[in-house]
């Protein structure tokens, strides 16, 4: 979050967002947040009022305006101008200008005298193309990025197959090659001065360019300009819309932690002037490239020669320009003072004004022959606004629930942030000793004796945490950017261990089932806290220190008092910086308590997740034709495979947390969530949530390997690497597409849609623009998630389901254009609102749902849903628009039986079973539940529990899951079908395997068939066998699988006992490309002592017949 640019990002209605505004900043899920502050300033100021805001503000619009008076005129004489302009310098001299509290600095033409070097490199890349331009076609596009850049002149010239991305890596080359060479000295004389010069000032300073990062690097180094001159650096890498667009500045300031009306920009640029103009940010321009009148288009505040002619005094003191500033060659006063000398108005000015109003009582015709007046139309939709904006407010009244008076002043005023100037170990002690001797920072409320407590007893800021350096989390469980916290917060507590610092999560719920402690408690056991909780469900220490998002930091005093707070992921350095500064000037001054805090862990309490071979199961995939279910065993961090009776198969990790290939013993997980099957391949792609990375496993060559991601959340919205080198964000779900040429991932980190093509291996975004909202629109770019959880195929191939979690909605992407539709759930109308939840069954336009984790498409059109939060399971008919509940009475709970009367708990995941059931993850009870769907013949959704008794734990390390593995291979396998063989009573012999297909089958290209022997243990009695070799490949030929195995056995003939050889065959094998079959046989040979010399042949044959599945409601493509 610190320096991305995907957010968390939960937004009010009442929280007007500006104009195109940044991608959902990566800086928190706001509530309430800086960049809204615009909407609650006048638009003559330069920003936006919303109209919540505007009815909130008590204007009111009169039905009748009196008629005004005649105006006279007056001549105005050049002394009456002189003093016209005198008293406008004079107003404006008393009217003090919104403080600034940082700069951002545009590169190119600011910083670095790079416009001409620029042009140039760019006539030189398409002259290598063969097509002759100019330094001058370049201007209209410069400050647009580089892909307009070049874009835009390769479409004036028509150039054909113009590839953008080629051509930017090209001009790159060239223009750091020729011009942009280290301390080469582009540098604008006085720009490292005045950067220096606002630091010193206590301003925060940024570089927000439409320029890639790698031009970006490259001209500041060129200039000699340190990159730590500047607290944060925005680029154009991470941006569909740039300037003129604010997306930019929206991004700096949200980095800087600044309100936009408390930035200053400086430009060279129309289009940067016109993009700080749009953010509510004040301008100074340059004209270094473009002259003074070019520029005033975009209200510059002030307009200067270069940057030398700019001073911090001219900086601090800017006002916003006002609508009568149309000049901007001069200063505001001066241009007032212009406009107070300006012609005056006549009277047939008046008359037209009186004219407009005498018309409004003229007759109005409607339909029927009736008619009104406009007056009255007005009266008539006035009120008709003002009913609609009512019922409105009413029916999103859940939006308007997590605000408060002191967010408010929060966002006006600021709140508690180390200066720039404050970085470093010093200045952070200096920093807290100032607000401890100033006495300035908010008295921090106490928490309130009733709210309930886990992980310990109840805590107070005046006795338990009295001389502690408390970190406040404000987290809700549901979100994705708060969970991206918890490993800053668990390395902060290891760090200062035994130490007067203590981390209290404080749980502010936005959905309503996050308010109940047993869901809280399951949340903490999930997670692993190990931290003190607060049940803060009705947000009144939210309120009290005026937390507008998920998640905020705030870190408390020994006496109390709020040393900082700031919102969003990626504060971990600040945060460490700012404990070990407070620890050391309060231990200095003897205010720490060494006093340790009690705790009474969850974990050790919850004797049924104990107790239960899973752990919160994730999700679920099924493999039918083989009769095989894979469960996501999320917190044990493993994958498990059973049959579809429960009884089990295999276990790929769970050696502990990690990200680690290999064997399935030596391969790790970490919290692994969605897993899709690819029967065509027999792998199985898993959503490794916690190492942000796509695991494929090799189902027949027993391992497992990192197809993307490397174990860092990644930053990057576009994709297009291989491999580890392609960063993920918290996959949470994978879904393969009809053709099976790609899997589909949900990336719920940062709220888009990737796919990841199977033939390539590259792993790019598909669909959604990275800003968290539920928006539905025809095309990738203008379709965005909030934090999509779930995905399925639907019939046909050419959509899939998307289960958004945080918009409480169902979705359908589209997989040809990368747009969405609506299904149900959520809000339709406003794409920002995601507080649109509740549990309402009917017709798919009034639904509600409560954050659904899991979606299921079924061969009928229908799509069940697990609608999470609710604790149900939800049939939603796209077609008739309806949606009822099958299973679940809304409370969490464990209960089979009807489905009105059965209990769920969180269930997340859903797969297909056989014969019209279906299997359900059911998280919080750490439980696989099955479904029976209704039928003709049974009208009514029965559910029953998965028996899972064969479940063997997690194993401790790696090497244990060998001898683990080793042991369970002495059982027999559920799916292994066992032959006996009749005993063989000779010294030595071979063992001749056949095992064949049906005529019409092939064996599995690139999939060994194998076979493994298992002797009997020492001292097991009977004779003592050998076979060689004890495994390989088996030998395919037409329809046979073959195999020749030596044996010798030792022992008397009158030996007791026999020994019984297992020789376990797997065979692969296939009817159609796009469905492959294995089969498992064991066959038991008995070996009984004998004296006979000679050899003996032993035939081990088997036919294979596959067995028709059980009828599933699987959608095909």
């Amino acid at each position: 979050m610190a320096s991305s640019l995907a957010c968390h990002n939960t937004t009010p209605l009442f929280a007007a967002r500006s104009v195109n505004d940044a991608r959902a900043s990566n800086q928190a899920n706001p509530v309430v947040n800086r960049r809204n502050y615009q909407a609650l300033v006048n638009r003559r100021q330069g920003r936006r009022l919303s109209f919540a805001s505007l009815l909130s503000s008590g204007i009111t619009f009169p039905l009748k305006k009196p008629a005004p008076p005649r105006p006279r005129a007056v001549a105005v004489t050049a002394a009456a101008a002189d003093g016209a302009a005198a008293g406008a310098g004079e107003a404006a001299a008393a009217t003090a200008p919104p403080p600034v509290r940082a700069v951002l600095f545009d590169m190119d033409g600011v910083l670095c005298d790079s416009e001409d070097p620029s042009r140039e490199a760019a006539v030189a890349l398409f002259a290598e193309m063969g097509v002759a331009v100019t330094a001058q076609d370049f201007v209209p596009f410069m400050g647009t990025g580089e892909a307009n850049f070049l874009g835009g002149v390769a479409r004036v010239y028509g150039v054909k197959g113009f590839d953008t991305e080629k051509a930017k890596k090209r001009f790159f080359e060239i223009y750091i090659h020729r011009f942009a060479r280290p301390n080469s000295g582009i540098g604008f004389p006085g720009a490292l001065k005045l950067v220096d010069e606002c630091r010193a000032a206590g301003l925060r300073t940024a570089v927000a360019s439409s320029a890639d990062r790698v031009k970006v690097d490259a001209n500041l180094a060129a200039a000699g300009i340190p990159l730590d001159r500047f607290d944060a650096i925005v680029s154009a890498d991470k941006f569909e819309r740039l300037k003129p667009f604010p997306d930019i500045f929206f991004a700096a300031a949200n980095e800087l932690g600044v309100p936009t009306h408390q930035c200053v920009v400086i430009e060279d640029a129309l289009a940067g002037v016109q993009a700080a103009t749009a953010a509510g940010m004040r301008s100074i321009a340059v004209t270094t490239t473009l002259s003074a009148g070019s520029l005033a288009a975009g209200r510059p505040a002030l307009i200067r020669r270069d940057i030398a002619d700019i001073s911090v005094a001219d900086i601090t003191t800017l006002h916003f320009p006002s609508d009568e500033d149309n000049d901007s060659s001069g200063p505001p006063a001066a241009a007032s003072a212009a406009g107070a000398a300006s012609p005056t108005a006549t009277p047939d000015s008046a008359d037209g004004a009186e004219g407009l109003w005498a018309s409004l009582d003229a007759p109005l015709e409607l339909p029927g022959g009736m008619s009104v007046t406009r007056r009255d139309a007005m009266r008539y939709a006035s009120l008709a606004m003002g009913l609609a904006t009512t019922a409105f407010t009413l029916d999103n009244l859940k939006a308007f629930s997590y605000a408060s008076p002191k967010a408010l002043l929060n966002m006006l005023m600021g709140t508690a942030v180390p200066p720039a100037n404050a970085a470093g170990p010093r200045g952070l002690v200096k920093y807290v000793q100032q607000l401890d001797r100033s006495g300035a920072s908010d008295l921090v409320p106490d928490f309130e004796p009733r709210l309930q407590w886990l992980n310990s007893a109840p805590l107070s800021f005046t006795r338990e945490l009295r001389g502690k350096v408390v970190l406040l989390d404000f987290w809700t469980y549901c979100c994705i950017n708060c969970m991206h916290v918890l490993p800053d917060l668990a390395a902060l507590e290891k760090k200062y261990e035994g130490q007067p610092v203590v981390v209290v999560g404080v749980h502010s719920a936005k959905f309503d089932n996050e308010k109940d402690l047993d869901a809280i408690r399951n949340a903490v056991l999930r997670y692993d806290i190990l931290h003190p909780v607060v049940n803060d469900g009705d947000m009144l220490m939210w309120r009290g220190l005026g937390v507008s998002s998920w998640p905020t930091l705030a870190l408390v005093a020994p006496t109390g008092r709020l040393i900082a707070m700031v919102a969003g992921e990626g504060n971990r350095q600040l945060f460490d910086g700012l404990i070990a500064a407070s620890l050391e000037y309060y231990g200095a001054k003897g205010a720490l308590s060494d006093a340790p805090i009690p705790l009474a862990l969850e974990r050790s309490k919850d004797q049924r997740v104990l107790a239960s071979p899973l752990r919160f199961p994730g999700k679920l995939a099924s493999d039918l034709a083989n009769g095989r279910l894979f469960l996501s065993d999320s917190n044990n961090h493993r994958i498990v495979v059973t049959d579809l009776q429960g009884n089990f198969l295999a276990q790929i990790g769970g050696a502990g947390d990690g990200l680690v290939d290999g064997s399935f013993e030596e391969a790790q997980f970490n919290r692994p969530q969605g897993v899709a099957y690819d029967p065509s391949r027999n792998l199985l792609f898993v959503a490794d949530t916690e190492n942000h990375a796509l695991r494929q496993v090799d189902l027949v060559g027993e391992t497992v390997t990192t197809v993307a991601g490397d174990g860092r959340k990644g930053q990057d919205y576009k994709g297009g690497a291989r491999g580890r080198e392609q960063p993920l964000n918290s996959p949470w779900d994978v879904e393969l597409t009809a053709d099976r040429a790609a899997v589909m991932v949900a990336m719920a980190g940062q709220h888009q849609i990737w796919r990841f093509d199977l033939d390539t291996g590259r792993c790019v975004a598909f669909s959604g623009s990275g800003y968290e909202r539920n928006q539905n629109g025809r095309f990738a770019s203008d379709t965005a998630y909030a934090q999509p959880s779930a995905l399925s195929l639907a019939p046909g191939g050419s959509e899939m389901y998307v289960a958004d979690s945080e918009s409480s909605a169902l979705r359908a992407l589209n997989l040809q254009t990368g747009g969405s539709r609506l299904i149900t759930g959520g809000d339709a109308n406003f794409a920002e609102n995601l507080f649109k939840f509740g549990d309402r069954d009917g017709s798919t336009s009034r639904a509600l749902l409560q954050h659904p984790l899991g979606a299921l498409s079924l061969a009928d059109g229908t799509v069940l849903v697990a609608d999470s939060y609710n604790h149900k399971i939800k049939l939603v008919d796209p077609t008739r628009g309806s949606v009822v509940t099958l299973a679940g009475t809304g409370s969490a709970g464990v209960r089979d039986g009807p489905g009105a009367q059965a209990q769920l708990s969180e269930p997340a995941g859903l797969a297909h079973g056989p014969d019209g059931t279906v299997f359900i993850a059911d998280t919080n009870n750490s439980l696989i539940r099955c479904l029976h769907l209704p039928s003709a013949s049974s009208p009514t959704a029965l559910l029953s529990t998965l028996d899972l008794s064969s479940l063997p734990p997690p194993p401790a390390s790696s090497s244990s899951a060998s001898s683990q593995r080793r042991r369970l291979r002495r059982r027999q396998k559920a799916d292994e079908q066992v032959v006996e063989e009749p005993p063989v009573a000779a010294a030595t012999g071979t063992l001749h395997l056949r095992l064949s297909i049906p005529d019409d089958y092939h064996f599995t290209a690139g999939a060994s068939s194998k076979f493994s022997v298992e002797l009997p243990e020492a001292g097991s009695g009977g004779a003592a066998v050998t076979v060689t070799p004890q495994s390989g490949d088996l030998t395919l030929s037409g329809s046979l699988a073959l195999a020749s195995l030596d044996f010798t056995q030792e022992g008397s003939p009158d030996s007791s006992g026999s020994a019984v050889v297992q020789v376990h065959c797997k065979v692969y094998y296939c009817q159609q490309d796009d469905l492959c079959l294995y089969k498992a046989v064991n066959f038991k040979v008995p070996f009984s002592p004998s004296a006979a010399a000679e050899a003996r042949d032993v035939q081990l044959v088997f036919d294979i017949t596959p067995a028709p599945p059980g009828k599933a409601l699987v959608p095909t493509a």
